[in-house]
């Protein structure tokens, strides 16, 4: 028998128990409460009801509620713990939803069906015209000119109402964290607040409140743990573009609270980003403006080729001259030029590195408050410029105004690798790889853990976070030189010429004698270390 999908009998609504399951309404009501649930939760709800009479698949429900797109183990599960969660079920008792080993799911409550109510005729033509009153009073809003997201309230899983206000505080951080984000248009918590406890659709939500993006959760909290699953989702296509889970023990519920949050911003940042980059590259060119500009720049950015960087760097300058305040736009155009100096493409030191500081120090007299201007200004400095001390303040100042930027941990571990402060840097790359394990700047994480431990002499460490990099990609110039000295000195003198084989291929006028011109260390035996460990891997000097 085929399966059946919830675009079938639109006007049927099934009863199970004290619960009504409304097609067209869309609505799930146990009695007369309405109970809130998420637009995949019901769908996953209504296909289980109208498949009851067979086991179905995971890859069923993958095909039915996600449209075959690839989602985790995890979200699969969460969702079907809501759907147990919103009809009165739990995984142990199981008497709505069953899970049959190895074989998939079947909904197992005694279920009728009728259609649904409706309003006569008069009644519904009366509230079509009201609609259209209120529609014709408050059109819908237009999108601002830059990335917009709403946070709705999180359902509250763990059964006690008591626990409202711990669901509630996590929405209302994750709001204040990406409010912290001048790129990013967020709505206020009290306009977010409003949809609590009410069933929603996302395409609705956008519209009502102008906003491109919705991010729905829910948080259920034991004893001892507290669990959080968050997704994100384009409101003008109902298209999900990420889900996670989080998950952390209950010994120091803020502490835990602030982990959550810092965790569900870093990981929906880079996601937000990626979709308006998307987004940017299918608009006409003739509609450009400075944030497209901003965006196509960062897109070919993250290429992290010669040719991209070459197409980022005048998409920048671009944005720069539409809008000359735009402190972000000047920051990235400074670390354009600072990447070209890292892969040694930069075909007039001199000017480059004059262009680089203008860039760098406008980005931070623009962008005070502008946490992005201000790291990667930062980053800027201290590798073209050399000025340790100005970069750490600014990239200090950063972390301050937004802790959750993966970016500008990122940028404070290589700050710190130059100045020496090694431990302190490993930490900071650490921290910037869990609040962003899929960054498009993991390769740089890597590489500067790999660094710092073999400038602090730990070659084996080195050498395994060197790997890691190479993994990610093996043309990387800071890697291929930590991975020949790191492997030289680590006593692998095969694997160290080879790598020192490919950096001749790739760079073939790179001596030892360029190091001190490339890396701009603070203390000379951090340059002496580096330059031993590539002379013992053969690099010619």
């Amino acid at each position: 028998m085929p399966a059946r999908t919830a675009k079938q009998g639109a006007d049927v609504q099934f009863l199970f128990g004290n619960y009504a399951l409304d097609m067209e309404r869309r609505e799930l009501m146990r009695g007369s409460e309405l109970i809130s649930i998420g637009p995949q939760v019901f769908d996953l709800l209504v296909y289980l009801v109208q498949n009851r009479e067979r086991v179905v698949s995971k890859d069923d429900i993958l095909a039915a509620v996600w449209s075959g797109r690839v989602v985790s183990e995890s979200t699969l599960t969460s969702h079907i713990n809501f759907a147990r969660k919103a009809v009165g079920d739990n995984g142990e008792e199981q008497h709505s939803i069953r899970t049959v080993a190895r074989k998939g799911f079947r909904f197992v409550g005694r279920v009728t069906e009728e259609r649904a109510p409706r309003e006569s005729a008069h009644s519904i033509r009366t509230f079509g015209a009201a609609s259209e009153q209120a529609a014709r009073a408050n059109p819908a809003l237009s999108l601002p000119d830059k990335p917009s997201i709403v946070v709705l309230p999180f359902q509250n899983m763990s059964g006690d109402p008591e626990q409202d206000y711990f669901a509630d505080g996590v929405v209302e951080d994750i709001i204040t964290a990406l409010s912290r984000m001048r790129w990013l248009f967020v709505i206020a918590r009290n306009s977010s607040f409003a949809y609590k406890g009410r069933a929603v659709d996302v395409k609705q939500v956008g519209c009502e409140l102008g906003v491109r993006y919705v991010l729905e959760g829910s948080l259920r909290k034991s004893a001892a743990r507290a669990r959080i699953t968050a997704q994100l989702i384009d409101s003008s296509t109902g298209a999900n573009l990420w889900a996670d889970r989080f998950e952390g023990a209950l010994e120091d519920i803020f502490d835990l609270q602030d982990q959550v949050t810092a965790s569900v911003v870093g990981a929906i940042a880079p996601r937000l980003e990626q979709a308006e980059m998307a987004r940017a590259k299918r608009k006409p060119t003739e509609s450009l403006d400075a944030y497209d500009y901003y965006l196509r720049g960062m897109a070919s950015y993250y290429l992290r080729t010669k040719d991209g960087i070459n197409e980022a760097l005048p998409l920048f300058e671009k944005a720069i001259a539409v809008d000359p305040s735009f402190a972000s736009a000047y920051g990235m155009a400074a670390w354009c030029h600072a990447w070209r100096k890292i892969n040694g493409w930069m075909t007039d030191p001199v000017r480059d590195a004059a262009r680089t500081e203008q860039l760098a120090r406008r980005a931070a007299e623009l962008g005070p408050d502008d946490a992005v201007a201000l790291s990667r200004g930062a980053h800027a400095l201290t590798f073209v410029i050399g000025d340790h001390d100005t970069a750490a303040s600014l990239v200090d100042r950063a972390l301050a105004l937004n802790p959750n930027l993966a970016g500008a941990w990122y940028a404070s571990g290589w700050v710190r690798v130059w100045l020496g402060e090694l431990d302190t840097a490993i930490n900071h790359f650490a921290h910037a790889m869990r609040l962003s394990p899929l960054d498009p700047h993991s390769i740089g994480m890597q590489a500067g853990t790999a660094f710092a431990h073999f400038l602090a002499g730990r070659h084996d460490e080195a050498s395994y976070w060197v790997q890691r990099a190479l993994w990610e990609q093996t043309n990387y110039l800071t890697t291929l030189l930590i991975a020949a000295a790191s492997y030289a000195l680590a006593g692998r003198s095969g694997e160290a010429q080879r790598i020192t084989a490919r950096i001749c291929e790739l760079h073939p006028s790179m001596r030892v004698t360029s190091i001190k011109d490339w890396a701009p260390f603070r203390r000379p035996e951090h340059l002496a270390a580096i330059e031993d460990g590539l002379k013992k891997a053969g690099l010619p000097e």
